[in-house]
């Protein structure tokens, strides 16, 4: 019996609950009814706002308990929290004080899975980085699975996967705090401030990350940034073999005079990389070392020059009139959006969101050396233009930059129109979450991209 079949008889009978009723959770509700669980669905949402999900959860027998005091009585044998849902909040731990044990699918899958896991982490390019490692290893003759934030959920097919399968995911400190197993191969992009909303303090979040290779064996293998000072020093306190990238000759994988080296062996010319920015190649020196020694140079070589990027990560979405608009609607924090302007010479920017209390002071310099022109939305749009006014203050830089606030990004868009001169570059890149005015990033450049594509 597999450890994925006595998942499977473990949940049958069980009461169950499951919180949140996102698109993620349902095929692992669906899993657990299938299995003869007993399943309670929780959801912030009204039964109205979730519509056809709502239904087809009624019809399986699932019993719903939505709106604003869906935690309020938290119960049930295995409870799965949503990866946004802090480990600590009070109604879960009123529910494990009455004997719940609280899990997620993420750590039940690592439990369950068969095959090797290589997984990718960090403050900024997991999406990428992770999408790599999948294309150079399947271009490569590995039969792949993609999940964790990138794909879908995994945890439901676990019968579909091999043990000489591989399964590459893109893990968030959400994901990772509670974590109590590691993945066999560990990739941390690099680490910054981030989701300070979410965790107590920087270094709860810095905890968090580590999770994905504290509880290796020595057979695992943890890949660091040697150009991050935070994500190299976790090499410290790996079990296993240690591989870096970056750009000195030392490293695993490095990049030197305009090429790409791995492990003694000149892998290619860092020109090929279609996908645009510094930040690029080091996402690629990190996927190689993760793939390293499975992948094929060749295909590493065939990715690099016909991998386009992920959408929503400086995604070109349409020449009109001479300007070009690009949407890079992932860029949820300022360091993301100090890459992304690296691109670039000058941009006319659309920045502008949630705030998830990091700081923002390192974004003026680059406001001032990279913008020509600010459009501000969302709740951080006072913050960015402060810190634009500060480093002007300071230096004298971008005091001519113009600087306008809309309310919506209909209004937002037609000001960067209007701004915009044949040449330019129109740019949607919001160093801030998605939160205060969409479900997720990808609604958010999803509406910018349809904006931008109406316009005649």
């Amino acid at each position: 019996m597999t450890a994925f079949d006595s998942l499977k008889k473990y949940v049958c009978g069980k009461n169950i609950t499951v919180v949140g009723i996102g698109i993620s959770n349902m095929p692992l509700i669906r899993f657990l009814v299938k299995n003869g669980a007993n399943v309670t669905a929780c959801d912030k949402k009204t039964q109205d706002e979730l519509g056809e999900r709502a239904e087809e959860l009624t019809n399986l027998g699932v019993s719903l308990v939505c709106g604003e005091s869906y935690l309020d009585k938290l119960s049930g044998d295995i409870i799965f929290k949503t990866p946004g849902m802090r480990f600590d909040h009070p109604a879960l731990e009123h529910a494990r004080s009455n004997g719940s044990v609280v899990t997620s699918e993420m750590e039940v899958f690592f439990e369950v899975c068969p095959a090797k896991i290589i997984a990718v982490t960090g403050s900024d390019g997991k999406t990428t980085t992770t999408t790599l490692i999948y294309k150079i290893l399947t271009e490569s003759g590995f039969k792949c699975h993609l999940g964790g934030n990138i794909g879908h959920p995994l945890l439901c097919e676990t019968d579909s996967i091999d043990k000489n399968d591989i399964v590459v995911l893109e893990l968030s400190s959400f994901q990772l705090h509670t974590m109590k197993k590691s993945a066999d191969v560990a990739v941390i992009t690099n680490i910054s401030p981030n989701h300070l909303d979410m965790h107590k303090s920087y270094e709860e979040y810095i905890d968090a990350k580590k999770n994905i290779y504290l509880h290796q064996s020595e057979k695992g293998v943890l890949v660091v940034n040697k150009s991050d000072k935070m994500s190299f020093s976790c090499a410290e306190s790996a079990h296993g073999e240690v591989r870096t990238f970056g750009y000195d000759a030392d490293c695993s994988v490095y990049e030197k005079d305009g090429s790409i080296f791995a492990f003694g062996e000149k892998i290619m010319d860092k020109s090929i990389i279609k996908v645009p920015g510094e930040h690029n190649v080091q996402n690629y020196m990190a996927a190689i070392a993760a793939a390293y020694p499975l992948a094929k140079k060749k295909s590493i070589i065939k990715v690099a020059e016909t991998f386009g990027g992920v959408e929503h990560r400086i995604e070109f979405v349409r020449e009109l009139d001479g300007v070009k608009y690009y949407n890079s609607s992932i860029d949820s924090s300022p360091n993301r959006t100090i890459n992304t302007l690296k691109v670039f010479d000058k941009v006319i920017l659309i920045a502008g969101g949630k705030d998830k209390g990091i700081p923002y002071d390192a974004l003026g310099e680059h406001l001032a050396k990279k913008t020509k022109h600010l459009v501000l939305i969302g709740k951080t749009a006072p913050i960015i233009k402060k810190t634009l006014d500060d480093y002007t203050q300071k230096t004298g830089l971008g005091k001519d930059i113009a600087v306008d606030f809309c309310k919506t990004y209909d209004e937002a868009v037609m000001c960067a129109r209007r701004a915009a001169k044949p040449g330019d570059v129109v740019l949607l890149s919001n160093a801030s979450t998605s939160f205060d005015m969409f479900s997720n990033f990808e609604e958010r450049g999803n509406l910018f991209k349809s904006i931008v594509n109406s316009l005649k």
